[in-house]
């Protein structure tokens, strides 16, 4: 099968491509510096000429709300019509857990990529994700004030890069839902003391301090904005086995 992953030299995207060859698919891992682009729509026609599902796991180079809005928007539009014109049976499509319940201006953004998917006629799948481990130091340098770090105790389910490839391979060679498939790692906590273990056990001296009105990246977060609501595949990579290993190829 041909499979097309926009995105797919990124973070998640490589992932994704070694699951799939190592299946023995044909996979296209199309980014901008492999002469794919979905804003500018050049190479998209001859990447997914064959095509049976394309992944998107695009990411816009800015969060300024405005940019990462017209990112999406211009991206999903591009992409969904190179894929009705070329007869693409299936559209898989990454999102974030909780993206319709946050005033975050790249929460929003992603309920407008969402939005396109669903009208376009192409059989699809939208993979909704909790925040990925890999994020926790980001994370918390935009929530520092010098030594503090501020940080909600909203409920926080962090998931492994490697979990969220392994079901985006999955999920694409399955059957399209035509609906939301949402994926979480396999331990909650409070977003504040996560975030402390995780500099706890990279020996960052910074102090995690438990703030309700902390907003992430520029949105409110209440108790379970950031986390499944109902039924989630959970990943198999707990925080500590992340670190352990994060520890290990360092």
């Amino acid at each position: 099968m041909k499979i097309v992953v926009i995105g797919g030299t990124g973070l998640i995207g490589s992932k994704t491509v070694a699951i799939l060859r190592q299946g023995g698919h044909e996979v296209v891992a199309a980014s901008p510096n492999t002469g794919v682009n979905t804003i500018t729509g050049e190479g998209l026609k001859e990447a997914l000429a064959g095509a049976e599902v394309v992944i998107d796991l695009a990411n816009a180079p800015s969060w300024e709300d405005k940019a990462v809005l017209e990112f999406f928007e211009t991206s999903g539009r591009n992409l969904l019509a190179a894929e009705a014109a070329a007869g693409v049976r299936h559209h898989v499509a990454l999102s974030i857990v909780g993206t319709d319940r946050s005033d975050n201006g790249y929460f929003r953004a992603k309920v407008a990529q969402e939005k396109l998917i669903a009208p376009s006629g192409i059989p699809y799948t939208i993979i909704r994700s909790t925040q990925f481990m890999e994020f926790l130091g980001g994370i918390a340098a935009s929530s520092a004030d010098g030594n503090v770090v501020r940080l909600s105790p909203g409920l926080f389910q962090p998931i492994a890069s490697d979990d969220v490839a392994a079901n985006v391979a999955e999920v694409a060679l399955a059957a399209p839902r035509n609906g939301i498939v949402e994926i979480a790692g396999p331990e909650r906590a409070p977003f504040n003391e996560i975030v402390a273990r995780y500099l706890r056990a990279i020996g960052d001296p910074r102090v995690v301090v438990s703030d309700p009105e902390a907003r992430y990246f520029g949105g409110r977060v209440e108790e379970k904005s950031l986390v499944p609501l109902g039924e989630a595949r959970l990943g198999r990579i707990g925080l500590d086995e992340w670190l352990r290993r994060s520890q290990a190829k360092a």
